[in-house]
């Protein structure tokens, strides 16, 4: 007779929303080791959460908007006319556009196959993952509109250094066909295909769009909470296990080695664009430097799991080692300049 539970054990093993287990191993380890800092770690996050629902609420409905309005469709126009023209709006538009990392795989794909050139597509590849609507409010929200604009501005400045950069050195051995042969399946957002065309922008007239719109706001509400929820509880274990002396001694005071240290911490240890903004906020609590908080997120944005996946899934090794050194020397960078003015 075959034995198909460990097949079954993996697949059941997948299905498994692994931000919800951590929460919940998290939860089971305070209740078993310190039994009374339980509640103050519920109430901890609880309030985190409703002084935020706020900007979630309007975060999530704006989104859904946009995607039922098919509003993506506007992405196109990124990569039409002349090179340094789309290296610019690529920038611009990848770090204000609302969309998933892994969404556009299949847009981005299409344009590399159409001759879109790889200056503009990486322009979009490094600004995209660092900030869109819900993720300024949710960071305008906790960390002040200083540091929500800075991140803004710096998510298009990498993406214009990394687009000119890419453009100065195309001829070199590192972007030579830089496509794979066969692309590598993969993503994470599950969302329906977006519509073709120009957009909608009274989407309520059609069925189909109210169910998108619905669907979306479900979806992202639930991203959303389970992310920040588990964001919230680790800021408090943060909080009450880990010395601020600690913290201040390895990623506080001025100078280039805690903005160095936070890009190269930043990027193994992001969980998700918007679970770090409250993590940020706990280690600004307890000593971190302002500049190495702004490389931490920065680095941490373009090599989280969804950005990094976008881009190994369409072009070679190399192009990737790239993608990822453009990143760290703009999150240095960009650290450097938020400690200056900070």
């Amino acid at each position: 007779m075959t034995d198909i539970s460990v097949p079954d054990a993996r697949r059941h093993w997948h299905k498994i929303d692994k931000a919800w287990l951590a929460l919940a191993v998290i939860i089971a380890l305070i209740a078993v080791f310190d039994a009374q800092q339980l509640r103050p770690t519920a109430e901890f996050a609880v309030k985190a959460l409703w002084n935020t629902f706020g900007f979630i609420a309007f975060a999530v409905a704006a989104v859904a908007y946009m995607k039922a309005t098919g509003a993506e469709t506007l992405l196109a126009r990124a990569f039409e006319g002349r090179e340094t023209r789309m290296i610019i709006l690529a920038a611009f538009m990848g770090g204000l556009s609302p969309f998933c990392s892994c969404e556009v795989i299949p847009f981005i794909a299409a344009m590399l196959a159409l001759g879109a050139p790889l200056s503009a597509v990486m322009a979009f590849w490094l600004s995209s993952p660092l900030m869109d609507p819900a993720m300024f409010l949710i960071t305008s929200g906790t960390l002040g509109w200083g540091f929500a604009v800075a991140k803004t501005a710096a998510a298009v400045a990498l993406g214009l250094f990394g687009g000119f950069a890419t453009k100065l050195f195309f001829r070199t051995v590192v972007f030579a066909q830089p496509l794979r042969e066969k692309l590598q399946a993969g993503g994470c957002c599950g969302a329906r295909k977006p519509y073709q065309g120009k957009p909608v922008w009274g989407f309520w007239a059609e069925r189909e769009r109210v169910g998108t719109f619905r669907e979306n706001a479900i979806d992202n509400g639930l991203f959303l909470l389970k992310w920040l929820a588990l964001a919230y509880v680790i800021e408090a274990v943060m909080i009450r296990y880990i010395p601020a002396e600690t913290i201040a001694t390895i990623l506080g005071g001025d100078g280039l080695g805690p903005i160095l240290l936070g890009a190269l911490v930043g990027m193994p240890a992001y969980l998700n664009g918007y679970a770090a903004v409250p993590l940020i906020d706990g280690l600004l609590e307890q000593g971190m430097a302002q500049g190495a908080a702004m490389s931490f997120i920065i680095a941490g944005g373009v090599s989280s799991i969804p950005a990094a996946i976008a881009v190994w899934a369409l072009v070679k090794p190399r192009v990737f080692a790239a993608y990822i050194g453009l990143a760290i020397i703009g999150a240095v960078f960009a650290g450097f300049a938020w400690q200056t003015v900070a």
